[in-house]
């Protein structure tokens, strides 16, 4: 791995206001359905708070690319102007913004990259690829595709670029996390409303006898796990189209079972990241940082306590949810691209990603 980038969005919304817009929502919706919720068909829906969030998640602000519609009651969803096919799309557009500055980091051109894997939660369309079109405005030639393994998307990419670059299938493989998980957040849910942020990441990575960088991170092995469940989805799809009558409802956005998702993820992130360290020949304690998951903090809390064995510091295990809450697939990349700087040559660290599926990811990497 020998450059990262990310793009940041301008905009961001403290959970001050999205509260404001929310409770507003709420109000509104329970005076107009004060006869229903009277008579007990309807359940009143309650207020959320700031305190409620930051205790629940860690989160106390998010990067969005549209600010006016989420924190419009009114609306409670990002309002994007939809572009002609001549234009770049959004989503790729900020993930070329991303690439641009993993390729600077990486001292490489465009030219120098003969592979492209977009890797995401949710792509804005079904095709032409989002990975093609990211080739296209960057000039490379080569090839490129998108694969979508939720919030584990960066971990199982990586994955894939490190095996294609040991079959020679690739020199070296531009990866790119573009997020913009407001689109598919429902704002008007209590529990849920605040957990997503918008971003983009890219990394790239190549042949050890290749890279150009003066800083890089050696892949030393790679190990993916998924497990099907239903506790985070998102139905949306083709085929809603031809059961009209569910169109717009809650299920074609995000959805999950919290508490569920907390017992049954947390047991299997911690076995994977074990029986990685250990299946390739490393103790515990040879692991100087965990770049994990950015998606909660005390799940994070949770898995830094069991594979350090004692509350990590936080240069140990860094968080970044703070500022910018859930970006799925680009949260760990985030936690790595801003805290890596500081180790020192051989230290050893891990970068986790885990979500919907089940699927979790881990990588094991060195620096140089």
């Amino acid at each position: 791995m020998s450059g990262t980038g990310i793009f940041v969005p301008e905009e961001q919304v403290s959970n001050d206001e999205l509260v404001i817009a929310f409770n507003q929502y709420v109000d509104n919706y329970n005076s107009a359905h004060a006869d229903e919720i009277d008579s007990g068909k309807i359940a009143a829906l309650d207020h959320s708070s700031s305190d409620f969030i930051f205790k629940a998640s860690g989160i106390e602000r998010r990067y969005v690319l549209n600010k006016s519609g989420i924190i419009d009651p009114d609306k409670l969803a990002p309002v994007l102007a939809e572009r002609t096919n001549e234009e770049i799309s959004v989503l790729a557009e900020i993930g070329v913004k991303a690439a641009k500055k993993a390729l600077d980091d990486a001292s490489l051109t465009a030219d120098d990259i003969d592979a492209v894997i977009v890797a995401c939660s949710n792509m804005q369309r079904a095709y032409p690829a989002m990975a093609i079109e990211i080739q296209k405005f960057l000039g490379i030639n080569g090839f490129a595709f998108d694969m979508n393994v939720a919030c584990s998307s960066a971990t199982f990419g990586i994955n894939v670029a490190s095996d294609m670059i040991k079959a020679g299938s690739a020199k070296r493989v531009l990866m790119v996390n573009p997020e913009i998980c407001s689109g598919h957040l429902n704002f008007r849910d209590r529990d849920s409303h605040f957990i997503f942020g918008d971003v983009a990441t890219a990394v790239i990575i190549e042949a050890q006898d290749t890279r150009q960088s003066d800083e890089a991170f050696e892949i030393i092995g790679t190990k993916l796990f998924t497990q099907f469940s239903n506790n985070i989805r998102n139905n949306f799809g083709f085929l809603n189209r031809t059961a009209p009558e569910g169109i717009g409802a809650t299920d074609k956005l995000f959805m999950q079972d919290g508490r569920r998702v907390f017992k049954e993820v947390l047991p299997l992130v911690v076995n994977l990241i074990e029986t990685h360290i250990t299946e390739t020949g490393l103790k515990l304690e040879d692991i100087r940082r965990l770049w994990l998951h950015q998606a909660n903090k005390n799940m994070n809390d949770y898995i830094g306590k069991k594979i350090f064995g004692r509350d990590p510091a936080p240069e140990e295990q860094p968080n970044v949810l703070q500022d910018f809450a859930n970006t799925s697939s680009a949260g760990s990349m985030i936690c790595f691209h801003k805290h890596h700087d500081n180790l020192q040559s051989q230290d050893m660290g891990v970068i986790c990603s885990f979500g919907a599926g089940y699927s979790a990811g881990s990588i094991i990497v060195k620096k140089s």
